[in-house]
């Protein structure tokens, strides 16, 4: 395997990826009145709490001294985000090889694009509500920050961590249901192992780098700095958390490619 080869696949079942996510996009608001508004409902509704709680029931940890109430919402609203998008994929993947078992069996189905659907959809709605967070970030400071134009250095990488996660996730979950029962049990611990409530600096010096083993976390520092603090990331932070992120994406499309073949007996 080339290094471009899960980019060059995707490229070439393009068309069916693109009609995945539309028909699972169109499917997820069909019934409701409001559509495609409780996409932005919902975060609306988030945020607006996060502001009001934050600026009238409670105290501000020690990182955020000397800021305002309504960027500390923000703070933990970007967290959120990031901690969400992972968490939605978490708890799907193990079980999408099972939820597509009946098109898998009967036919010659590129099983590896589940994971880019599934990846994609994510990503629309946690774009969705970035807006929101955009949008109240302009009404509370009247700017965005410079650094907020290298978003998207951060973000495709973020993706690609993703994608290797879904991928890892959807191979094992084939051979159990455990994983998705485990997915369910850790997941909400491994949130307050991620700095979304609170940020790094606040943790005690010698605990800070048990947290920047979660990559997670770093996405949220990172994300935090550009989007919210005009700040760039440490270069050792971004750079090791793209490393680890890009070597998680490859070693995780191979070992799912390695035994794609024995999934059509397992699930």
């Amino acid at each position: 395997m080339n290094l471009l080869t899960p980019f060059s696949n995707a490229w070439h079942y393009r068309e069916l990826i693109r009609a995945v996510v539309r028909r699972e996009l169109a499917v997820r608001f069909r019934g409701s009145i409001l559509g495609w508004a409780w996409a932005i409902f919902g975060p609306l509704v988030m945020l607006t709490a996060y502001t009001v709680i934050f600026s009238n029931a409670v105290g501000l940890p020690a990182s955020a001294k000397g800021g305002s109430f309504g960027s500390y919402a923000l703070s933990i609203f970007a967290g959120l985000i990031v901690f969400n998008l992972f968490s939605e994929l978490a708890y799907r993947a193990p079980g999408l090889l099972h939820e597509h078992a009946g098109v898998i069996k009967k036919s010659i189905f590129p099983s590896e694009t589940l994971a880019w659907t599934a990846t994609i959809r994510a990503s629309v709605y946690a774009a969705i509500s970035l807006g929101v967070l955009i949008v109240f970030e302009l009404v509370l400071t009247f700017r965005l920050p410079p650094t907020s134009l290298l978003l998207p250095l951060v973000i495709v990488p973020f993706f690609l961590f993703l994608l290797g996660t879904c991928w890892f996730l959807m191979a094992l979950g084939s051979f159990t249901r455990d994983v998705a029962h485990l997915m369910i049990s850790i997941v909400p611990v491994f949130m307050f192992a991620t700095p979304i409530f609170y940020s790094i600096d606040d943790v005690p010096p010698n605990l800070r780098l048990y947290l920047h083993l979660n990559p997670i976390g770093n996405y949220v520092e990172m994300i935090r700095d550009l989007l919210l603090f005009n700040r760039f990331p440490g270069l050792f932070l971004y750079g090791g958390t793209v490393v680890v992120s890009v070597l998680i994406f490859f070693f995780a499309y191979r070992f799912f490619m390695q035994y794609k073949a024995v999934f059509v007996d397992v699930i």
